[in-house]
């Protein structure tokens, strides 16, 4: 007689647990170290719900990370035009292959829906490479051979300005973060950023797609806080040459006079944000085309004269 068994099954629920909550880090030199205060602060969404612990920048994390920019600056500078080009289109590369990650954070953190979030990622990519497209072009753009009377050849051309301090947009968590970032890199200006407050994370995942590519340690260093404490600091300290103050529309506890004047007392570059379409307190338009004059804003021009004939 045979003999039947039925075979047994068991339903597997998942159980119940915790969700792993992020601290993001800084990124100075290189590195991703903790804030030196230890404080962290949270990130909520649009709508309130939290996201994650992002590290609260000190005054000295801002200096540690003038250093880091200074000691890469020239390293920086110092690469062929094309191999700068290369590093960059390197940089929109590694951002394509983590764009669902970042569609995720900016509708998170700017309230939008999944459609508008794909576009502004689209963009910010596509004007990762419009920039990365001008490094070996700005100087025939900006460079002149100039007429002068004598037997001399007068030739000036752009030349980075050095460590720029960029205070990123409030509220474009990455078309305006890019859009502020890339021009000075271009030249060879080696950068520090000020995240944005209410909206770092899309900052901090782009410092890991840094971290990864090609770019040299301290090209970019990205600070994340309050832009009323790092800024300052930052605007008046005496091996910065530009500063970006297109995070200051909308940040509490900042003026432009303030950072201006702090700048002007070491004579720093500083580029003022123009007018949105609300007024001049209105954070500009990043959606509109870009302009090769943002890089220009971070050069001098370098003047050589050479006897004809030699």
């Amino acid at each position: 007689m045979a003999r039947t068994t039925k075979a047994l099954t068991t339903t597997r629920t998942a159980p119940e647990r915790l969700g792993v909550r992020k601290t993001y880090k800084l990124y100075v030199g290189g590195k991703f170290p903790r804030s030196e205060s230890g404080r962290t602060y949270e990130v909520t969404d649009a709508k309130g719900r939290f996201l994650a612990n992002v590290a609260q920048g000190s005054r000295k994390d801002a200096r540690e990370a003038v250093v880091a920019a200074r000691a890469a600056q020239a390293t920086w500078a110092g690469a062929t035009a094309y191999n700068r080009g290369q590093v960059l289109y390197r940089v929109a590369e590694m951002l394509e292959g983590r764009r669902e990650q970042f569609v995720a954070e900016v509708a998170a953190g700017e309230g939008l829906p999944v459609r508008q979030a794909e576009l502004a990622v689209s963009e910010a990519i596509d004007r990762w490479v419009w920039y990365a497209g001008w490094t070996d072009k700005v100087a025939q753009v900006a460079g002149s051979a100039n007429p002068v009377a004598g037997p001399y050849f007068n030739l000036s051309s752009p030349e980075p300005t050095g460590v720029v301090v960029v205070l990123a947009p409030q509220r474009s968590s990455l078309l305006g973060l890019v859009s502020t970032i890339v021009p000075p890199l271009v030249t060879g200006n080696s950068v520090i950023v000020v995240a944005s407050e209410r909206r770092p994370i899309p900052a901090v995942t782009l410092s890991e797609v840094l971290a990864t590519s090609d770019v040299p340690g301290g090209v970019v260093n990205v600070l994340t806080g309050f832009t009323k404490e790092l800024a300052p600091p930052l605007a008046s300290h005496l091996d910065v040459n530009a500063i970006d103050l297109a995070g200051a529309v909308g940040a509490e506890g900042v003026t432009w006079g303030e950072v201006e004047a702090a700048a002007a007392d070491s004579v720093k570059r500083v580029l003022r944000p123009a007018p949105g379409r609300r007024g001049e307190d209105a954070e500009p338009d990043w959606t509109e085309a870009p302009r090769p004059q943002r890089i220009l804003a971070f050069t001098e021009t370098k003047t050589v004269w050479h006897p004809k004939g030699v």
